[in-house]
């Protein structure tokens, strides 16, 4: 008790200065409007701080988790859409479930390895045997095509890129209709050209250029890019086309791989060909 008496004592004058000092700005910040909303204001600013930071760190570590979920979604909404379907009935123009059949579906992934600068560039995905790829299936993202399946193992694949010299993927320009084969220079990574198209034709400087479908490792539409320039091959009845990719290959992360679940049908039934040609 001693010891707290002489602790008042001693402190006496402090401990008043403390409670006048609270005393006073309290009577301030309620008499004054201003100071009041500037303190509140601060305040409120700091709390935003804090809450925008916290946002923040939540979704760099929700965005893998998010990316799933996305492409999730965008297999659901391109599995209604037409292009996916393979029509039974020609006849009938109502849409039903009954009038067609699923021919493609899409195996979600994403791209853990990649190279642009090499004369052939081969791209890792983090999916394999046991999610159902395949050699020979094609791959795409939101933006265009990426290529093809090269090899599988069972929890990764590699992908041939459009960015190697034997791609050969089957290309329409979609406002006239010609169509050959996509090609790459091995020069610039944002560039590819088309062979094959006749100089006869009238092309368009940027019209869309989008995946013919014929080879069934691709279905019709898929985008690739647009026309930036072409000129006469001298000597040829054909046009030097450049196109500028519609994806960035050095930026993909997100893909999807394209089961075609008629392709067996229509590769055995191509194989026939050359029996069924009368000589």
């Amino acid at each position: 008790m001693h010891n707290l008496i002489a602790f008042f004592r001693r402190f006496r004058i402090f401990m008043l200065f403390v409670l006048l000092q609270i005393f006073a700005l309290s009577n301030y910040f309620t008499s004054l409007s201003f100071p009041r909303s500037q303190y509140i204001s601060s305040a409120s600013a700091v709390s935003s701080t804090i809450l925008e930071g916290k946002n923040s760190v939540t979704k760099y570590w929700n965005l893998g988790e998010n990316n799933i979920l996305l492409q999730k979604e965008n297999i659901r909404l391109r599995r209604k859409i037409s292009s996916t379907f393979m029509r039974l009935n020609s006849r009938l123009v109502k849409i039903k479930d009954t009038l067609y059949q699923q021919q493609y579906e899409y195996i979600p992934g994403i791209i853990i390895n990649s190279s642009c600068n090499k004369r052939n560039n081969f791209f890792t995905l983090n999916i394999g045997k046991k999610q159902g790829v395949k050699r020979g299936m094609g791959v795409f993202s939101d933006n265009g095509i990426i290529g093809v399946i090269h090899n599988v193992s069972d929890h990764y694949s590699v992908i041939k890129s459009v960015l190697t010299q034997s791609i050969n993927v089957d290309v329409i320009i979609e406002s006239s209709g010609a169509f050959g084969l996509l090609k790459w220079d091995g020069r610039d990574p944002k560039r590819g050209s088309i062979s094959g198209i006749s100089n006869d034709m009238k092309i368009k400087k940027w019209s869309k250029i989008v995946t013919r479908g014929g080879s069934g490792i691709f279905p019709r539409g898929l985008m690739v890019g647009r026309i930036e320039t072409l000129k006469p091959i001298e000597g040829k009845p054909l046009w030097d086309v450049t196109l500028r990719y519609s994806e960035d290959y050095t930026k993909i992360q997100n893909v999807y791989v394209i089961k075609n679940l008629l392709r067996e049908e229509q590769e055995k039934l191509e194989k026939k060909i050359p029996e069924d040609i009368v000589e």
